[in-house]
């Protein structure tokens, strides 16, 4: 049996599999035997080819040789897919939700290999799948060929933009399952107007709105609501489109900067002005196949940047599972208030909703019941990887059932206690920061306790090989525990392993629902 490998630097994952390692870093390919990784015939490597591109040290396949050989070996393994159909895996993406999902994709038993566009370097370096780094996952036609090549049985697709795009139409129309919403259906995260427009006339619990393109009517319609108000870009705005605005000025130069400024793009073209809600803010996500829908464990997200929630919002700085504000009781309401009616009034509209449902929720204060906030129609991040790393279910084929609206009577299974993680950033971060900065010592951190792990969101490598920032949110080191407190502990310790001047994280994760503890600051 031929297994594929790549044999430089840190052991890591080539074509998936968990008995082959390799680095995305290494410059030849070799034969090896092992006891399982693919079911393939010999292969002969004359012909294989791997190229390095200036100082990336980042590999590029000969696709033409590389894809031949490895598709011929496939189709020899019995003609077929077996019957427990094992499946290769394509994730899109390349931050820290993607990691993670490539983490439990080479986790699951039926799942022969993980492909990451673009990934990054900790993906590909940590062995949890091959990253492609040269595929535009934003061209179709690419994404499609790569999958025929390849034979890849599934696609997850990660971030938003690429779902608003219309991906998922045009890999669902080539016959490929795809776990991810049609460009329509994505409309639920892509507007804001839209998905309060769906809770309106289908009675969906959320925040009273107005919508508008004209600053001076929104300024109007402000001024007769009262501070504090929201002020919301419409469109997809990375994570920054919200401002919670406490006086009146500061909703007034949220219009500003949106509709007249054009701060925002498109996604400013119109905004949300929407009441303040007081309470807990909670993240509940569920698996939809179109018709049916299954909840996954709850999660708690950070949103401000600063300890106790103060400061602008981000993408998010840290997250939590399971979130003791979701009581299973509350779950109940959740779904039946929100996310079947959500599932059921997205199918009346002629748009079917399948991938997961990200409902972001205040429970609020005053009554005690949730609110929506917003949708997201992909994993949020980083709450994914707190879910992840908890996930004990075979991730393959519970998607792969949710793209064939198969999902009634599947249920999920769950490690028991709680998991972390906490997002490290570059410093100046929501704001302007900088890039390449050195980051060392992630292998110590991971080392503080099995259930650590180090997901890369934002980070590159230099000449020689070492971690660098290239991004906002680069880091998310997580963490599992009998319960949340040891879950903490576990991901401070590790923190505290790594050296990165540039970067800093909140000190207080978890603050709601443990007693704070004090950590030191420093990167």
């Amino acid at each position: 049996m031929a297994c594929i490998t790549q044999s430089v630097g840190t052991a890591a994952n080539f074509l998936g599999s968990r008995k082959c390692h390799s680095s995305c870093h290494s410059s030849k390919l070799s034969s090896a035997n092992q006891t399982r990784c693919f079911g393939l015939k010999p292969i002969s490597w004359d012909s294989l080819k791997v190229e390095f591109h200036g100082d990336s040290r980042r590999p590029l396949i000969n696709y033409g040789a590389f894809t031949s050989a490895i598709v011929s070996s496939l189709s020899s393994v019995n003609g077929a897919a077996t019957s427990d159909e094992r499946v290769i895996v394509l994730v899109i993406g390349g931050g820290g939700r993607e990691h993670a999902l490539c983490h439990a994709l080479k986790r699951a038993p039926s799942c022969d290999a993980v492909f990451c566009a673009p990934g990054n370097p900790g993906i590909s370096n940590s062995g949890d799948a091959t990253c492609i780094s040269d595929l535009d996952v934003l061209d179709s036609s690419a994404v499609i060929s790569f999958c025929r090549n390849w034979g890849v049985g599934l696609v997850v697709v990660g971030p938003e933009a690429p779902l608003v795009a219309g991906l998922a139409n045009d890999l669902v129309e080539a016959g490929i399952p795809t776990f991810g919403p049609s460009s329509e259906a994505a409309a639920l995260e892509g507007s804001k107007n839209f998905m309060k427009m769906i809770c309106d006339k289908y009675g969906i619990p959320t925040a009273k709105y107005k919508a508008f393109t004209d600053p001076t009517a929104a300024k109007d319609y402000i001024k007769g609501q009262g501070a504090p108000i929201v002020v919301k870009a419409d469109g997809l705005a990375a994570g920054k489109g919200v401002i919670v605005a406490m006086t009146l000025e500061e909703a007034y130069d949220a219009v500003d900067s949106m509709l007249v400024k054009g701060d925002f793009g498109s996604a400013g073209c119109r905004v949300v002005v929407e009441e303040f809600l007081e309470g807990e803010e909670a993240s509940f996500f569920a698996l939809v196949d179109g018709e049916n829908a299954i909840p996954l464990e709850s999660a708690q997200d950070h949103k401000r940047v600063g300890d106790g929630d103060t400061g602008p919002n981000t993408g998010g700085m840290g997250a939590y599972s399971p979130a003791p504000v979701l009581t299973k009781e509350l779950q109940f309401v959740v779904m039946d208030s929100i996310i079947l009616p959500t599932v059921k009034g997205m199918a009346n509209e002629g748009c079917k909703f399948v991938g997961v449902l990200y409902a972001g929720l205040m429970i609020e204060k005053k009554s005690g019941l949730p609110k929506l906030i917003e949708y997201n129609v992909r994993f949020g991040d980083p709450e994914c990887q707190v879910l992840m790393v908890r996930l004990e279910s075979d991730l393959a084929q519970v998607l792969l059932a949710a793209c064939k609206g198969e999902l009634s009577g599947v249920s999920l299974e769950w490690s028991p206690g709680s998991a972390m993680v906490v997002v490290m950033a570059s410093k100046g971060y929501p704001g302007s920061y900088e890039k390449g900065s050195l980051i060392q010592n992630l292998e110590d951190a991971e080392q503080v306790a099995p259930s650590v792990k180090v997901f890369h969101a934002g980070t590159a490598v230099d000449s020689e090989g070492n971690y660098i920032a290239a991004g906002g949110r680069v880091l998310g080191i997580t963490a599992k525990g009998k319960d949340l407190e040891e879950a903490r502990d576990r991901a401070y310790q590790a923190i505290e392993q790594i050296k990165w001047p540039g970067g800093f994280y909140r000190k207080d994760i978890g603050w709601r629902a443990l007693p704070l503890k004090q950590y030191s600051s420093s990167g």
